[in-house]
């Protein structure tokens, strides 16, 4: 008898016929077979028997337009409220588009092949085939303008602080209105989750930060307390004898802003870390075009991203959000009991106080040695 080829050692593709009564999760598990399909089955596994563990910190990074999409209350909040998410990174454009809901706008299906001009004539504003007023922008404006005026936003604050106060004011806004819960900013401030935006200027929301300055408003978003909280979070998981892990849907500047966390740590801080235990990405990024969307998590490593034992625990899914988060989320709702919350939001003092004792014990008491051909 001759010895099995180790390559053939994987389970034979033997799926049943697909059954009309078959749940999602378990269309997933018997016939997602191959190709991107086997990437989304390998990333739902991880997901649900490994990285949902209670001692594991879960960071979240969310780009491209997935709030108008619908999947804030369709599949982000469910996940949040599950305890799947435990601290986010968006664009701040998802943000802005989440708060049309809050504040009464809907959103519609339209189509993508439509003028635009005509669209612009009848002030809808389009985003592939989403249609929606333009009066929503303006009136979103005014609603952020509004609560920025406000004594708690007359300081230097963390885009986390930010959002969780515009979240405590979206949530009442829902409430009032008689809404569900629809809004990923009130669901945040709900659960505790802390949500960064890594680039908060680039978005509707910064626009109006900017105006309200030209007006007296001392509000200040400080992007070196974001850098310094997220790193914070990670090094607490480790140091409670827990680990990481880093779910990206899409790439771009959200995605860094998680993982760049582990080299604050390690390369900036000095403080001795290995890298995330998990990675979970969606993209339609491409590796070879050499931009951080499409890289994969071999090239994490070289950067220290991601700890080189736990690379068999990542998955990359070739696969568009809107198609693999709904599934990914009906799957791990259906596999895996609610986690308790750990509402880190609360926590931030706490971690980033431990992340300042570790970086002064690596550093002691020594000024930084001088940059040649800088400091003389």
């Amino acid at each position: 008898m001759t010895k099995k080829n180790a390559f053939l050692a994987g389970p034979a593709i033997k799926p049943r016929p697909i059954d009309p009564r078959w749940t999602v999760a378990e269309l997933i598990d018997d016939g997602f077979n191959a190709y991107n399909a086997a990437r989304l089955k390998e990333a739902c596994h991880l997901f649900t028997q490994k990285v949902l563990e209670e001692d594991v910190t879960i960071g979240l990074s969310l780009t491209g337009a997935l709030t108008p999409a619908g999947l804030g209350p369709s599949a982000l909040i469910p996940l949040m409220e599950a305890g799947f998410v435990d601290w986010i990174v968006s664009t701040g454009a998802n943000l802005y588009h989440d708060a049309h809901l809050g504040i009464g706008h809907t959103m519609h299906r339209g189509s993508p092949f439509v003028d635009d001009v005509k669209l612009h004539a009848e002030k809808v504003v389009r985003i592939y085939d989403i249609f929606f007023e333009y009066e929503a922008l303006l009136s979103t404006d005014k609603f952020f303008q509004k609560v920025m005026t406000s004594e708690e936003f007359q300081c230097e604050m963390s885009t986390a602080e930010f959002h969780y106060l515009c979240g405590k004011y979206l949530a009442e806004r829902e409430e009032a209105l008689g809404l569900e819960k629809v809004t990923l900013l009130g669901a945040a401030y709900r659960l505790g989750v802390p949500l960064y935006t890594s680039s908060p200027g680039d978005s509707a929301i910064g626009m109006s930060i900017a105006s309200m300055a030209l007006n007296g408003n001392r509000l200040k978003l400080d992007i070196s307390a974001d850098v310094n909280e997220t790193a914070a979070i990670v090094l607490d998981a480790k140091r409670r004898g827990g680990r990481a892990a880093a779910i990206m849907l899409g790439g771009g500047s959200p995605k860094n802003f998680v993982l760049q966390t582990e080299p604050q740590i390690q390369e900036v801080l000095g403080i001795e870390e290995k890298g995330f235990d998990y990675f979970i990405q969606m993209t339609d990024a491409r590796p070879d075009t050499g931009g951080l969307s499409g890289a994969t998590p071999a090239e994490a490593v070289s950067w220290g991203k991601i700890d080189p034992d736990m690379l068999p625990d990542a998955v990359v899914v070739y696969l568009d959000t809107t198609v693999g988060l709904p599934l990914l989320t009906s799957y791990a709702l259906a596999r895996h009991r609610p986690r308790n919350l750990k509402r880190l939001y609360d926590r931030r003092a706490e971690m980033l106080e431990y992340l300042t004792g570790e970086y002064h014990r690596v550093v002691g008491t020594a000024l930084p040695p001088p940059v040649p051909g800088l400091d003389s």
